[in-house]
């Protein structure tokens, strides 16, 4: 049982570690939120929320006017973000 467990778990985090990088101007908020680390379904609901009054994100950083993302979860997930 417990080789079971460590198993999973490595197979889980290989996964989010190949996971391929989220385009926040067209996912939805649940791809947002399994993409993203620090965001849970409320903040990936807010991303898409405000990508739907402003438009696309035309850089990463603007993701920082969203209610909830802050530059420290910006930096952690610059590399699974992107616009294009």
């Amino acid at each position: 049982m417990r080789k079971l467990i460590i198993m999973l778990m490595f197979l889980f985090l290989s996964c989010s570690v190949f996971a391929e990088p989220v385009n926040i101007n067209t996912a939805n908020d649940k791809e947002i939120s399994i993409a993203l680390d620090g965001v849970g379904d409320k903040k990936a609901k807010e991303i898409v929320k405000y990508r739907e009054i402003n438009g696309a994100f035309k850089s990463i950083n603007e993701l920082s006017n969203v209610k909830g993302i802050g530059d420290k979860t910006i930096a952690k997930n610059k590399k699974n973000i992107k616009l294009k």
